[in-house]
This record gives C-alpha cells, sequence and structure tokens, in this order.
C-alpha cells in the first residue's frame, strides 16, 4: 500500500462524512493503492458510526488529544506514506496530488503554507492569522533554522518509517510544532506546499482555544532550544554583570552626573550569579536530552563535553571559594585595624559584595558539577 490518509476526530459528525469521500474519491481518480483512516479520541456524536458507512478504517485513541489521535492513526496506518488532515473540511482531500508529489521525490516531510495558498473570509481567527501563527512561526525558524512558513498547517504528509523514528510525545496540538521541529533537528528533507484553508463546516466551537494552545505551541518551541532558552540569556548575563562589577568593584561610576555605586555593583554580582546558573541549566538539559534521545548529539557540544568534569568543577569551585575566603579575611583585617567599631558601609560592601560573589559562586560550581556528575555517571563508566 502506497499511501494512508489518517483524519484525527473528535465529534465531527458534520464533517466527517464529506472529508472521507473526498479521500477516497482521491486514491480513486488517482489510482492510487491507499486507504482511509479516521482516528477517533472519543466522540460522543455518533463519529464512529459514520466513518464505518463511509468505508474508512476505524482506529480508537483512548487517551485524548489531537497529538494522542494521530500517532494511533499513524501507527496503525500500512501506507509507505502517509498523509494527516483535520476531519473539519477546512482542507480539500480530493487535492493531495501535491504532497504525494513531493513525497515521490524522495522528501521525507511535507507541509501545507496556509498563507501561500490562500486563507478564505472567516478561515482563520484574526489573532491566529496576524499574530499567533506568523510569531510562532517566525521562532521556529530562528530556533531551528528552517523556512518552513507554516508550522501550524494541519494538513501534511510524511513517510511513515521517518515520523515513526521522531519518537513523538506530546498529546495535544504542539503535536504539529513537534514533527516540524524534530524533523529539522534530525536533518530531514522537508518540503513546503501551497495549501488553501476553507471556512470548516462545523456548527460547534473548534478545539483549539488560543492562548493555552498558543502557549503550548511557545513552550515547546523553548524546552526544544536550550540555546535561547539558557545558553544566549545565560552568556548576555554573565556578560553584563561582569563587566559592571569590574568597573565598580573598584570606585563609583559617574555617567552624565548619575552615580553608580555599591547599590548597583550588588545588582551585577546577581546578574553573574543568576547567568551562571542560566548556562548550567543549558548544560543539564543539553545532556539530558541527548541522552534520552530527544534530540541529536552535535560535535561540537561533544566536544565541550570533554572538557567539562566533576574533578575540573570541583576544582574550578574550590578556586572561587578561595578567592571568596582571602576577600573575607581583607575586609574582617580592614575591620580589626579600627577595633572592630563602626565601619563606612560604601568602602566595606565594595570588599564584601566580591567576596559573597565569589564564595556564592564557588559553592554553586561545586554543586552543579555534582550534578553533572550524576547526569552523565554512565559515560564515565
Amino acid at each position: 500500500m502506497e499511501l494512508s490518509i489518517v483524519m484525527p476526530c473528535l465529534n465531527e459528525a458534520e464533517t466527517l462524512a464529506v472529508c472521507i469521500r473526498k479521500a477516497h474519491q482521491f486514491l480513486q481518480t488517482q489510482n492510487i493503492s491507499g486507504e482511509v483512516i479516521v482516528a477517533d479520541n472519543g466522540s460522543s456524536d455518533g463519529s464512529q458510526n459514520i466513518a464505518v458507512l463511509e468505508g474508512a478504517r476505524l482506529i480508537s485513541a483512548s487517551r485524548r488529544g489531537y497529538g494522542s489521535a494521530l500517532i494511533e492513526g499513524v501507527k496503525a496506518s500500512k501506507g509507505k506514506y502517509v498523509i494527516i488532515g483535520d476531519a473539519d473540511d477546512s482542507y480539500d482531500f480530493s487535492g493531495l496530488h501535491p504532497f504525494l508529489e513531493k513525497l515521490r521525490d524522495g522528501f521525507d516531510l511535507v507541509i501545507g503554507n496556509r498563507f501561500q495558498g490562500g486563507i478564505q473570509k472567516g478561515a482563520m481567527p484574526f489573532l491566529h492569522r496576524y499574530l499567533g501563527n506568523p510569531v510562532l512561526s517566525f521562532i521556529g525558524r530562528i530556533f531551528f533554522k528552517t523556512r518552513i512558513g507554516d508550522f501550524h498547517c494541519g494538513l501534511r504528509g510524511f513517510r511513515k518509517d521517518k515520523l515513526l523514528s521522531l519518537n513523538l510525545r506530546t498529546t495535544g496540538m504542539e503535536f504539529a510544532s513537534e514533527m516540524v521541529v524534530k524533523a529539522a533537528l534530525m536533518g530531514y528533507q522537508i518540503a513546503e506546499v501551497p495549501t488553501i484553508l476553507s471556512r470548516d463546516g462545523r456548527t460547534r466551537k473548534p478545539h483549539l482555544r488560543t492562548w493555552r494552545d498558543g502557549w503550548r505551541h511557545l513552550r515547546f518551541l523553548l524546552i526544544y532550544s536550550p540555546k535561547w532558552l539558557f545558553l544566549y540569556p545565560g552568556i548576555l548575563t554573565v556578560a553584563v554583570g561582569t563587566i559592571v562589577s569590574a568597573f565598580l568593584a573598584v570606585r563609583p561610576v559617574s555617567i552624565h552626573g548619575v552615580v553608580f555605586d555599591v547599590h548597583t555593583l550588588l545588582y551585577s554580582s546577581m546578574m553573574i550569579i543568576i547567568g551562571l546558573q542560566f548556562l548550567f541549566f543549558y548544560v543539564f538539559s543539553k545532556v539530558y536530552a541527548n541522552e534520552a534521545g530527544l534530540i541529536p548529539q552535535t560535535a561540537v557540544f561533544e566536544k565541550c563535553m570533554t572538557f567539562l568534569s566533576l574533578e575540573k568543577g570541583l576544582l574550578l569551585g574550590t578556586a572561587f571559594i578561595s578567592i571568596g575566603i582571602v576577600l573575607t579575611v581583607s575586609a574582617f583585617y580592614r575591620w580589626s585595624q579600627i577595633h572592630f567599631g563602626p565601619l563606612d558601609p560604601v568602602v566595606m560592601l565594595r570588599r564584601v559584595i566580591p567576596a559573597v560573589s565569589f564564595l556564592v559562586i564557588g559553592v554553586q560550581v561545586v554543586l552543579n558539577s555534582f550534578y553533572l556528575g550524576i547526569l552523565t555517571i554512565q559515560k564515565v563508566e
């Protein structure tokens, strides 16, 4: 069998029949060996009976969610290629030629682009069309270096074996983003084809929830891009904090009459500590994701990991703690010179803040190094 057409379904009795008929029409007119699968997600409006009567193969997905329904349908499919699409009649299943042609040409994933094909009046809410989809797709292109213009088009095709090898895990609407992100990370050949989005034929409200599902898509993009979530903010925060602290640890700095002193030094030191934790979280997330097979290992990160070890972390942390102790002893000595009497707060804070910062950073490095050692213990063995 060459092609399986899979439709996720949750109470789509109004439009399911016409979608199945169009899909069968496509298979028959193009003389394609294929099947139509309805992956039902617990419908209570008789959608199951409609699917059977229209000649589709009915698959029951017990776990709720758009992603759950689709992955169950894909697993049960028999075709070499699979095309998925919503059962709300917003996509034309009788016009799947561009998708199948791209798949036959060797592409692993083919995604529809509604902004290129055309969005009919009333087919997409204003916020989705001009804010949600463009912004999330732009973030996806930046984070994952892909040219996909419409991350969330519900009509897409792929090679079954390639999709299953991605080990997709999300159960909700973010399944669409996960598919594109993992395919891009794995270096799959991805193509886009213009797709017309029509106004769906349902009278009930859509399952999609604007803000909830939008946040779930954004959350997924961030989690799968630790560089943008942890690395880049960490580098920026540490760099700014270090530069500011280096100047203020010596003397106050005046810019256009505004004096920056120990109070700013305290905040800049805090930036270094927070930024360093961002960097550790980047390493942790990359190590975990690589070990769990969520994202592919990169040669650059693997090379960097050869320089990171528990022993080196302990030495570095001990060095920072030692500097903090020396600075603390220096401040204590300064206090003893005035017989432990009242101190000038500004003068002493310029000594104490760096001392405390080095102590905290040292402990931070030691503890995080132990945790990194736990994450990589299998490699050590």
